[in-house]
Order: C-alpha cells, then sequence, then structure tokens
C-alpha cells in the first residue's frame, strides 16, 4: 500500500491509502483537540478504521508540535531572550519542556530592579535548560542513529555480559569454598535455605531516607520526558494489534515507541516467571533488585559492626549496561510484547525495566488501562502525565475499569488462613526477628482478628465449619467500618507501608511452601504439621496431600499468599476516602463471607489525570449514552462544559447493508416485554424458540444471539430441550453455547466457525442432493455432532447462544458469514437488588443534580448500563465496509425514546419497529435473500 497524505485545511495527515472522509473529519477533529488542549470523546463504529485515524491523527499533531517547538527553541537560543509571563508570544512549549516555569508571580510593590533582576535570571536559567536539552536529545539521536546502522554494537555488548556473567560466577564460586567450614554454627538452628525467610531489620521511612532504587550509574539512564502520548487500551491483545497497526502506518518507520506490561508478561528470568501468580512475580522482583543494592552497600562498608547474611540472589537479567542498550533498541524500532521480549532474552537484559527506562525518551507509550489509571502503579512505572496526551481506546467501560481498580475484596477464608500462617510464622522465627518486625506482625495479627470479628466470626475456628449468626448485606463509611471492627486505633497508613517494604507476604509464602518437607525435626514439626492440616482444611473439597512432593504440582499455578490478597484490601483502604464504602457480606459460614471496598466516585482517581495532562481523548466503537462520562467523570472532575468536545460518526457501509429490527410481539401474538416477573414464563420461552426457528430459515451463515444472563440462557435451553425447539432448531443451525469457564470459549468459536465455513449456507453430496443432518448433543461441547443423510433438508450454518456481558460480547468479532444476524433477547438491566447498586444509584441521586423532566441520575445510571451492553453486543456484527447483517430487538421496550435515543446513531437513524412478527418476517427474509445474491 503507497502511503498517501491527505491534506485537511492545512494539516498534512500521512495515511497508509486514501481514507474515507469519516477519517478526515475523525483526525482534523482529534487534531484540534490536541492542539486546543481540551478532552474529547470519540466514537468510531467497529470497521471505520478508528486505530488507524488515532494513529495518524495524533502522531500528525505530535509532528508539528515538535517541529515549532524546535523553532521555538532555536529562536530563543539565538537571541538568549524570551517573552515572560505577560507576553503574548511566550513560547507554548516551556510547560512541557522545563518543569519549572518563568512566571511566579512576584510581590506587589516590589522595586523595579528586583523584577528586571529576577527576569533577567529566569530567562537565563531557561535558556541554560534549552542548550542542555538540546544537547541530550543530539546525543539521544546520534545513539539511536548508530545503533540503527552498527549491529556489532549489540553483539559486543552481548559477549561482554556473557563474560562478566562468568566472572561473576567463578568468584562465587570462590567465595562458597573459602566461607566452607567457617560460621556454619551460627545458622544451626536453622535448615538450609531457610534463613532467607526471616524478615531483614525494617527502618520507616521516618527514620532513613526514602531510596531511589537506582545505583548511581543508573541515573544516566533517567532522561528528560519529551512531549508524548500515551495510549492505552483494556486487553493485551488489543495493544499488541495496535502496535501492529502503528508499524504498518506510515509513522511506523520513524516513531519512538514503547510498549508497556506487567512483569508477568514480560519477565524473562524463568525462576521467577514460573512462580505463576502475578504477586508473586511481582514480590520477587523486587525482593532480587533490594538484594542488588544491599549487596553493593555490604560491598561499600570496609568494616561491617556485625555478620551480616548472605546475600540473597540477585537477577542477571538487571545490568546497567544491558539495561541501557535494551533501552536504545526499543527506542529505534516499533516493537509489541512478544518482541520486546525476544529482544530481551537476546541481549540477557529485562524488557520490564528495560522498557520502564524508555518512556521518557518515547514518543508513543502504549500500555493497559490498569498502568495509568492507579496512580500508585503509574508512579511505580515512572510514568509522567504532566503536559501529556492520554489517548484512552476502549473506552466504553471505562467507568467501571476506574472503579474495579480501585476496589478490593477479601474473604472470611482469606483472613482466617493469613492469621493462622502469620502466627505459626511468628512462633518460628520470634528469637530471630527484631523488635520493630514483631510489632507489626503483631499489629496485622491484631488487625485480622477484628476483622475476622466484624463478619461475626472467630479466629480461633475453622471457617468452613463456622456457622453465622447474622446473614445477609451491610454496608458502611469507611469511618464507621474502621469504628465497628476497632481497628480505629491503628495506624493503617503504617501497617500497608510495612507490608510493602519488609515483603512479609513473600516471605510468609515462602514459609508455608516449605516448613512441610524443609524444616528439620524437632519440637516444631509436630505443631507445623497441625498447621499443615489446618490449611488444607481450609481448601473445599481437597483430600489430605501425601507429605512426599508429587510431580505433577509443578504443573498447576500456585496461589499466592492469602496475605497478599489481604495487603491489598489494606491498600484500597487506606487510599479511599469519603466516597468509598465497605460491603459486608455475611453468608451461611465465614468462609463465604466476605470483606469488599467499593469506591463509588471514579471521578476522584480520574481527576488527576485529567488535571496533569495536555489533553485526554476518550475512544471507542460504542460510546452511547455519553451522558454518564460527562456527569460521573469529567462534570465530577471540574472540568468545564465547553472544554469537552464530543465527536461521533458515522458507519463505511451502505444503508442497505445493515437492517435493525425492533420487534415489539412474536409469531403467535405473544407481546414480547422480557421483564424479571415475565420472561420465565413458558409461552415467552416458547416465543423466542419459534422466532428463531423462523429466523435460522431465512438467515444464512452465523446467528448470535445474546440472552441477559447465563441463568436465564440456561432456563431457556432446558425448555427448548423438553419442548422440541431444540431439535427444531438443530436441523437448520449447528447449536452451540457460550462456556462459563473462559478456557473453553476458544475452543467453542473454532468450532463454530468451522460448521460454518464447512456448511456453506447448506451441505450438499457430490450428487447435487442437499444433505440432511442428524444430531447427537455433546454436553462438552455445547452443540449439537452432526451426521449427514441425502433427504430434503439442509443446515445453513450454526447458531450461538451467548450471554450479554459474557466472554462474547466484547472483543469478539463476528465479521461476515460469522454473524449475518444478531438477536437481543429482552433488556439486560443490572440486578437492582444488588446492595453495590442500590449504593450507587442513592449516591448519584445525592450528589448529582436533578435534571427537570428527566429520570433520577441513579435511574439513569441503571438504563445506560442496559443501553450501554446492548451496544457493546450488537457491535460484534458490521466490522468493515462490505460487511452486511441484521440486527434484531425482541423487546418492545426499545422502541420507546428513552432506550431508541440510546443506540448508536448509525443504528438508530436506520431502525425500523414492528409491531407484529409478520411484517418483519418479511422485511428480513427480503433482506438476507437480496444480499445473499439469490435472483
Amino acid at each position: 500500500m503507497a502511503n498517501k497524505t491527505q491534506e485537511v485545511g492545512d494539516i498534512h495527515f500521512p495515511f497508509p491509502f486514501t481514507p474515507y472522509s469519516i477519517q478526515k473529519d475523525f483526525m482534523a477533529e482529534l487534531y484540534q483537540v490536541l492542539e486546543s488542549g481540551k478532552i474529547g470523546i470519540f466514537e468510531s463504529p467497529t470497521g471505520t478504521g478508528k486505530s488507524l485515524s488515532l494513529i495518524c491523527g495524533a502522531l500528525s499533531w505530535l509532528r508539528d508540535f515538535e517541529q515549532k517547538k524546535r523553532q521555538e527553541e532555536a529562536r530563543v537560543l539565538e537571541t538568549e531572550t524570551v517573552p515572560l509571563s505577560g507576553g503574548k508570544d511566550q513560547p507554548s512549549f516551556l510547560s512541557s519542556s522545563c518543569q519549572e516555569t518563568p512566571d511566579t508571580p512576584r510581590p506587589v510593590g516590589e522595586p523595579d530592579w528586583v523584577t528586571q533582576f529576577v527576569q533577567k535570571k529566569e530567562e537565563r536559567d531557561l535558556v541554560d535548560r534549552l542548550k542542555e536539552e538540546k544537547i541530550r536529545r543530539k546525543k539521544r539521536e546520534e545513539r539511536l542513529q548508530q545503533i540503527r546502522h552498527d549491529t556489532q554494537l549489540k553483539y559486543a555488548a552481548k559477549r561482554e555480559r556473557q563474560e562478566e556473567e562468568e566472572t561473576e560466577r567463578l568468584l562465587r564460586l570462590s567465595r562458597e569454598v573459602l566461607a566452607a567450614g567457617t560460621g556454619a554454627e551460627l545458622l544451626e538452628q536453622l535448615a538450609s535455605g531457610e534463613e532467607e525467610l526471616v524478615l531483614s531489620e525494617y527502618e520507616s521511612d521516618e527514620e532513613k531516607g526514602t531510596a531511589n532504587g537506582l545505583d548511581e550509574d543508573e541515573d544516566d539512564l533517567e532522561e528528560e520526558h519529551v512531549t508524548k502520548i500515551y495510549y492505552c487500551s483494556r486487553t493485551h491483545s488489543q495493544l499488541t494489534q495496535f502496535v501492529h497497526e502503528v508499524q504498518k502506518s506510515p509513522f511506523g518507520k520513524d516513531t519512538r515507541l514503547v510498549s508497556l506490561g506487567s512483569r508477568q508478561n514480560l519477565c524473562v528470568n524463568e525462576v521467577v516467571k514460573n512462580l505463576g501468580s502475578v504477586q508473586l512475580i511481582n514480590d520477587r522482583c523486587m525482593e532480587m533488585q533490594r538484594s542488588k543494592h544491599e549487596s553493593k552497600s555490604r560491598a561499600e562498608d570496609k568494616e561491617p559492626k556485625r555478620r551480616r547474611r548472605e546475600p540473597r540472589g540477585v537477577c542477571p537479567f538487571y545490568n546497567y549496561k544491558q539495561l541501557q542498550l535494551l533501552r536504545d533498541e526499543v527506542l529505534v524500532e516499533v516493537k509489541d510484547i512478544e518482541q520486546l521480549v525476544t529482544l530481551g532474552k537476546e541481549a540477557r537484559a529485562c524488557p520490564y525495566y528495560g522498557s520502564r527506562f524508555a518512556i521518557p525518551a518515547a514518543q508513543l507509550v502504549v500500555l493497559p488501562y490498569q498502568m495509568l489509571l492507579h496512580a500508585a502503579t503509574r508512579q511505580a512505572a515512572g510514568i509522567r502525565l504532566q503536559g501529556q496526551v492520554v489517548i484512552i481506546d476502549e473506552a466504553h467501560n471505562l467507568i467501571d475499569t476506574i472503579t474495579s481498580i480501585h476496589s478490593a475484596e477479601v474473604s472470611g477464608s482469606q483472613l482466617c488462613q493469613a492469621h493462622s500462617q502469620l502466627l505459626q510464622y511468628m512462633e518460628r522465627y520470634r528469637k530471630r526477628l527484631k523488635a520493630r518486625n514483631l510489632m507489626y506482625i503483631r499489629q496485622i495479627l491484631y488487625v485480622l482478628e477484628k476483622l475476622v470479628t466484624v463478619l461475626g466470626g472467630n479466629i480461633k475456628q475453622n471457617p468452613n465449619t463456622q456457622s453465622l449468626s447474622q446473614t445477609g448485606t451491610e454496608l458502611k463509611t469507611i469511618n464507621d467500618f474502621l469504628f465497628q471492627s476497632q481497628i480505629d486505633n491503628i495506624n493503617l497508613f503504617k501497617v500497608q507501608r510495612y507490608c510493602e517494604k519488609s515483603m512479609i507476604s513473600r516471605k510468609l509464602f515462602g514459609f508455608t511452601e516449605r516448613y512441610g518437607a524443609v524444616l528439620a525435626p524437632g519440637k516444631e514439626q509436630p505443631k507445623l504439621a497441625g498447621f499443615q492440616h489446618f490449611l488444607q482444611s481450609l481448601q473445599p473439597g481437597v483430600a489430605e496431600a501425601p507429605a512426599a512432593p508429587v510431580e505433577e504440582e509443578a504443573t498447576v499455578p500456585r496461589p499466592a499468599s492469602p496475605l497478599m490478597q489481604i495487603e491489598g484490601f489494606l491498600a484500597a483502604l487506606t487510599t479511599a476516602n469519603k466516597d468509598g464504602r465497605v460491603i459486608l457480606s455475611r453468608q451461611g459460614s465465614l468462609s463465604q463471607s466476605s470483606l469488599k471496598l467499593l469506591l463509588l466516585n471514579p471521578a476522584v482517581p480520574f481527576a488527576q489525570v485529567v488535571k496533569e495532562c495536555r489533553a485526554v481523548v476518550i475512544a471507542g466503537g460504542t460510546m452511547q449514552p455519553v451522558s454518564d462520562f460527562r456527569e460521573q467523570l469529567l462534570a465530577c472532575t471540574g472540568v468545564e462544559a465547553e472544554r469537552v468536545v464530543e465527536f461521533s460518526c458515522g458507519h463505511v457501509i451502505p444503508p442497505d447493508n445493515i437492517l435493525p429490527l425492533i420487534i415489539c410481539s412474536g409469531p403467535s401474538n405473544q407481546q414480547l416485554e422480557f421483564t424479571y416477573l415475565k420472561r420465565e414464563l413458558p409461552q415467552m420461552m416458547d416465543e423466542i424458540g419459534r422466532i428463531l426457528c423462523n429466523l435460522c430459515n431465512v438467515v444464512p451463515g452465523g446467528v448470535v444471539c445474546f440472552f441477559p444472563s447465563y441463568e436465564y440462557q440456561r432456563q431457556v435451553h432446558a425448555h427448548w430441550d423438553k419442548s422440541g425447539l431444540l431439535a427444531r432448531l438443530a436441523v437448520r443451525k449447528k447449536i452451540f453455547q457460550e462456556p462459563k469457564r473462559a478456557n473453553q470459549v476458544e475452543q467453542v468459536l473454532m468450532e463454530y466457525s468451522r460448521c460454518i465455513k464447512v456448511s456453506g449456507f447448506g451441505l450438499r453430496d457430490h450428487t447435487g442432493l442437499a444433505a440432511e443432518k442428524h444430531f447427537r448433543w455433546f454436553p462438552s461441547f455445547g452443540c449439537f455432532s452432526q451426521c449427514c443423510a441425502q433427504v430434503g433438508g439442509m443446515v445453513t450454518g450454526a447458531l450461538l447462544l451467548s450471554v450479554v456481558g459474557g466472554k462474547m460480547s466484547e472483543g469478539i468479532n463476528f465479521s461476515d458469514d460469522l454473524g449475518r444476524c444478531v438477536v437481543m433477547v429482552g433488556m439486560p438491566y443490572p440486578n437492582i437488588r444488588s446492595p453495590e447498586l442500590q449504593e450507587k444509584m442513592a449516591y448519584l441521586d445525592q450528589t448529582l443534580p436533578q435534571t427537570p423532566g428527566q429520570p433520577s441520575p441513579g435511574k439513569a445510571l441503571v438504563e445506560n448500563l442496559c443501553m450501554k451492553a446492548v451496544n457493546q453486543s450488537i457491535g460484534r456484527a458490521i466490522r468493515h465496509q462490505k460487511d452486511f447483517a441484521s440486527i434484531v430487538l425482541l423487546d418492545q421496550r426499545y422502541a420507546r425514546p428513552p432506550a431508541l435515543a440510546k443506540l448508536p446513531a448509525w443504528i438508530r437513524d436506520r431502525v425500523e419497529v414492528k409491531a407484529t412478527f409478520g411484517p418483519a418476517f418479511a422485511t428480513l427474509r427480503k433482506f438476507h435473500h437480496k444480499k445473499s445474491g439469490h435472483s
């Protein structure tokens, strides 16, 4: 594809092909939002090239911004003067290129000569900073250019690293030989390797300076943060797809892009990666970095006051020279996560830290939601948003994502398990733990005991067999919960900080993993054996394990320590504000009961992003209704209405390639209104089956039918099986059901796709006779298996029974024959009886203004949640310009103005409301007959 530069106004947009007119409009609007520093809400239906429009529009703006910045810098450096705060010509790049801006207000009445002196000094300082920045930029460009043209540098550094590793190995062996037989008596009381389980001496931040976590030579890795674009999306696969789009775009060769991910995705140390749990990988990685710094400080101590423990393992992939090389390699060429991991293995350098060190010089940073929207994670990753651009793609569930990130839940079983483990740990190492460690451990034990008590349980009893006298759900404010649980006298901030810095959950996990096999026989063994038996009793349905390790255990992902989950709860509890609530869910037994922290106001964490960034773009394929974003996110963060820009474009398909229908009654004239009271009636479930039987007679290829819930889908399926409707459906379509288990989704989709391709809209044998299918039900696959017989009928594809909000309602591509018709059964309203939803509705009613003639904010939330789910599900079809499909909404409530208004514009403008089924069926038959190419 030849690149074609498009001009919109006086702006040049490089594009890999001639764009659609809506793509030109999208890029032009995006450019203006970034240029004027506004908040944009962009909606572009799937199949309209949204990703390319974002890439080419945003990077075109960044190209022009950098060019203007260089021109302004050159002018300032040439004259060595710059207009200051009152000047109209003050350069716009000051706020982004310099951390200190020369516009500090001067005291009233200050003498003119003082003001002039200060202004001159600020001018000189600014010029000096610009000179330094220019030198750094030139060095970086020369370094990257050299790497592009001299591949020998990489291999020379690799050989040097291998030589260093060999030297380190020989030195380690020498130390071990010299240390053999000396000092062993000091560790006699502990088994081999158990020393690393003991907590190090802990000092709080008040007692020591906070370390920056980098060696002195690693400070050179930190550069100035150039103006950049942070692009974030929901899943790893979506980010990878976006990076591939950048690679194919006209900007693919010249853009400095870095992909960020979790340690779980980027770690190349097999020993650490095999730990399985995200939290275990994080803790082990940080522990190894700490060991590196402890080893260095130990080497600097010429005369240690007392014998220190042997240093724990240091990660061989964390090395300054190799990280520097990897950082530059990342910036030279656009790479996705998989390519970054491969490069890290080749360079023997950590991709996780290498990519983080590349952030300052990068122009485009690609990262998952959580890393950008969570302040602590953002800070740990080295992300600075001041003066930068943020693009949040696939943002239809942005509010739910922010709420989820800042919420946490712990069960009664986890609380009891953590208390028992920690108590055994303290007893085992009491004589080796320092007083401060013991103090904090006792505080944690106290907090765990009180949290169990507030649920109505007893910490000393087995949570599985412990019934609660009081059941139900209770909501508390943060302060009320702290008082009720009697932990308001504990400084939870210090406790949470201790857990984070001491890595006690990691120590505890190692202790519980090894106590049964490693500990030497002695007085502790019976106590630990009882502890082992108790831990096993907390695992429902798990028999007592044999003492000897089993080979198969290595393949099972190891669960994280329950204390890690509790640390997350404490972290959420300490960062929550007045808008947080604690939900106490008391079930039949203590193990099933739980504590959950709920964030009611997602605007609080999002406000910092909006405040710091130059511009924020919220984009998606189905953003309707956008009132949630305006009211719950932007208005609550203090964003003025005039700063918010909305852009919504139509679809690229011809108008006659889509047929949206709202059907109000079925073939037997049964009114279609699937409320909670009516939808389980036999006649309602029969009517769904009759409608689908009719649709399957005229729709070729694949039909995807969405139900409001898994439970309702199961009920309908069972009813059809008894009534014979299932067999009637199976005559025309092979039937699939969406599985609940995520690891089965791909298998079902592959079978569904293969069936449609094989059927070819009606299988025929070599004689040309239509082949009728006989079906046998296979529950494990959720579908019927087929056998051919030369009879008059024929199978014309497949029917997939899916669930709104399930695995197949988001991110799945039912293009072309995979989704010729999408059916929506009822309106998927959320459970209005949910305590969380009720509290959220009450909160919105109290905080948001009531608009005359409109539903209350709480009621509007319920309607919006329903229609967002609908829009997301029906958006699975129509994936490109030549695609076609029908969309059938089975519920007369869709015809009412509130629901119609919340449909995407490209569907709303073409929707037809059919009061009876006959005319609807005739329209559907005519549409598919024409589109399938029949005469």
